[in-house]
């Protein structure tokens, strides 16, 4: 026997989860590397913009123009947005705690339902609402220690990142069944070009260490590219606030990223924070399945119904 093909939202749960632990590593690689702003989002947005272009040829081969025609105006406004995003999470990392901009970029949800509801007169299920509450209960204790260490500069720039996002997947809600994430690529260079002039008009740049080229291209010419695609196929699939749900994933596996890699061991109200947002996630997770479930064994019933009904008449 076959299994099953995966539903709509099947495909949009294993698209959105997988690029948010893709990304997981995001904000621990960029402190990692350790370079001036201008000249992380330089190679940031110049290698993930190769990097997005390969998975387009590979994704599209001959249709690549085509899928870059496809996504019109609206994909422009994606390219912007995402290159907004980049620098205000790039350089919230910057000037401030990690636990800071993460906290922040868990808001994504609440404007982009915020944004849905108005703009697209999107109805979500109380659950939805409920799981976001949940959630950023949980984002919040994960982070309280690092409450007050942040500088107003690096959280505007988060909170500039964390909106730029919530605006770019309700915008993609606008055009079902078109996939933006080619213009990514588009995203990258803005940034790359702009951070490069910026960089050479400053006379100091240098290419960096080895230790830290390695960690640039691993993070800006693999992790990203997969990553943020995995992301911007989400909204084909689900609500723009069910893909910002899903992105809370990220700050609970990064925290965890920067437990074992620096050693930063998560307090019991961390640990507390993490354990509510996957409980929360599971949870919803399984409850929708169940309810899929039932309506499909609703679907057969009522084709097994009509069937039998029009026996008679076959006969």
């Amino acid at each position: 026997m076959t299994s099953p093909p995966l539903s709509y939202r099947q495909q949009g749960l294993l698209l959105t989860g997988g690029g948010a632990l893709v990304m997981s590593p995001d904000a621990l690689l960029i402190k990692l590397a350790g370079l001036p702003d201008a000249e992380i989002l330089m190679w940031r947005g110049l290698l993930s913009a190769l990097g997005f272009l390969l998975i387009v040829v590979a994704r599209h081969g001959r249709g690549t123009l085509h899928a870059y025609r496809r996504c019109g105006w609206t994909g422009i406004g994606v390219a912007l947005l995402f290159s907004m995003t980049t620098c205000g999470f790039v350089l919230g990392n910057q000037y401030t705690r990690g636990g800071n901009v993460l906290m922040i970029l868990a808001g994504a949800p609440l404007i982009a339902a915020a944004l849905s509801r108005i703009f697209l007169k999107e109805r979500l299920p109380r659950r939805t609402w409920l799981a976001i509450g949940l959630c950023m209960v949980g984002i919040g204790l994960i982070v309280v220690d690092d409450a007050g260490v942040g500088s107003w500069i690096g959280n505007s720039f988060a909170l500039l990142a964390a909106t730029t996002l919530a605006i770019n997947f309700t915008l993609c809600r606008t055009r079902p069944g078109v996939d933006m994430s080619p213009m990514l690529t588009f995203a990258g260079l803005i940034v790359g070009v702009g951070a490069g002039l910026a960089v050479t008009s400053g006379g100091q740049f240098s290419m960096p260490p080895w230790d830290r080229l390695w960690l640039v291209m691993l993070l800006c010419l693999v992790i990203v590219p997969l990553g943020v695609t995995l992301l911007q196929r989400g909204p084909l699939y689900l609500p723009a606030a069910e893909v910002g749900l899903l992105l809370l994933l990220e700050v609970v596996v990064g925290t965890l990223w920067v437990w074992w890699i620096l050693g930063e061991q998560p307090t019991p109200l961390a640990f507390t924070g993490g354990g509510l947002v996957l409980a929360t996630m599971i949870v919803k997770g399984l409850y929708e399945r169940r309810l899929e479930r039932i309506e499909l064994r609703r679907g057969r019933d009522a084709t097994s119904h009509q069937y039998l009904q029009a026996a008679p008449a076959r006969r």
